[in-house]
């Protein structure tokens, strides 16, 4: 696939196909997250493709969801996304990225320079959203929290 995509600053508007592409998310949540400014959105040519919605938490962006729309898949959407997240942290002054995934993501995002956080114990907030999950009915063996630190 080429290199027809680009990436952008989500801005209100996006809100709508945030939650379009997105049944679990209202376009009132992905309004929320796109005013505090580190929410980005993928398009192929006019067509959106994907997005990453990410906020900030203390000195910490923590990336709630990336998703490519299955048609733009393998074109190296998701790692744009999840490369400009990291940009966008380390300009904003963040200490690290954040997020909680499927197992069968981590290779790929270790290829992007996350690692998997092994110690919850010390990163309460991370340990707090995988055990949110569990209770949505996640099972507790296939999720794990991953950071990529920015300094």
């Amino acid at each position: 696939m080429s290199r027809d995509w680009s990436l952008r600053l989500a801005r209100p508007g996006d809100d709508a196909v945030i939650a379009q592409l997105d049944a679990g998310r209202s376009a009132e949540s992905a309004a929320r997250l796109i005013r505090k400014g580190h929410c980005l959105t993928a398009h192929m040519r006019d067509a959106p493709a994907g997005f990453l919605v990410s906020e900030p938490f203390s000195r910490e962006l923590h990336v709630w969801q990336i998703f490519v729309t299955p048609a733009y898949r393998q074109g190296g959407i998701g790692s744009g996304l999840a490369r400009a997240c990291v940009i966008d942290g380390r300009n904003a002054g963040f200490r690290a990225v954040t997020l909680t995934t499927d197992r069968d993501s981590t290779a790929f995002l270790m290829r992007l320079g996350f690692e998997e956080v092994t110690a919850l114990d010390a990163h309460l907030r991370l340990a707090g959203e995988l055990a949110n999950e569990v209770d949505d009915g996640l099972a507790p063996e296939s999720r794990c929290a991953m950071i990529c630190f920015l300094d």
